[in-house]
């Protein structure tokens, strides 16, 4: 009986740092702020993809395994706003329509990229990055987004330079 007691104890300790864990991360998350996010489409299950095109101006190459989700979203952003800090699972494609983001990356803060109307970025899986709008209009952003089946579409992070664990 002991035994099984103790089993139990260390089950319940575990569990409790666990939660704890995913608690303080969840804590430290810097969410939006002045974001409006409209679902357009998705998710769509898309199975394998194997694209590749070819010609002497231009190439492409597009490839998973397994199945993704794809959404598209409509994101606003108002002036003094930003997404917070954020990856995604999988790349996620970025037409800017309205306005100039300004996307800080957190392995090189003192260098953000500047992205006006009519431009558009890719974001690579797991790049920890920030949206912000620094001017007076608002931005707005049609974004694609491919992430593994199942899987959200953001993902919560810490702001750099957060060492708090």
């Amino acid at each position: 009986m002991r035994k099984h007691t103790w089993k139990l104890m260390l089950a319940g300790v575990f569990v409790s740092c666990a939660i704890g864990v995913v608690m303080l991360r969840m804590a430290r998350a810097t969410p939006p702020s002045g974001v409006t996010n409209t679902l357009l489409a998705g998710p769509v299950v898309l199975d394998d993809i194997d694209v590749v095109s070819q010609s002497p101006q231009f190439g492409v190459m597009i490839k998973t395994r397994g199945p993704s989700d794809a959404y598209v979203r409509h994101l606003t952003i108002a002036p003094g706003g930003d997404t917070g800090w954020h990856s995604h699972p999988g790349p996620v494609f970025v037409l800017v329509t309205a306005g100039t983001v300004t996307m800080f990356h957190s392995d090189d803060l003192d260098s953000p990229n500047v992205f006006p109307a009519g431009t558009g970025f890719v974001e690579g899986p797991g790049d920890v990055h920030n949206a912000v709008n620094e001017g007076d209009t608002n931005v707005e952003l049609v974004v694609l987004f491919l992430v593994p089946h199942g899987s959200p579409t953001r993902i919560d992070e810490p702001a750099p330079g957060d060492d708090s664990d």
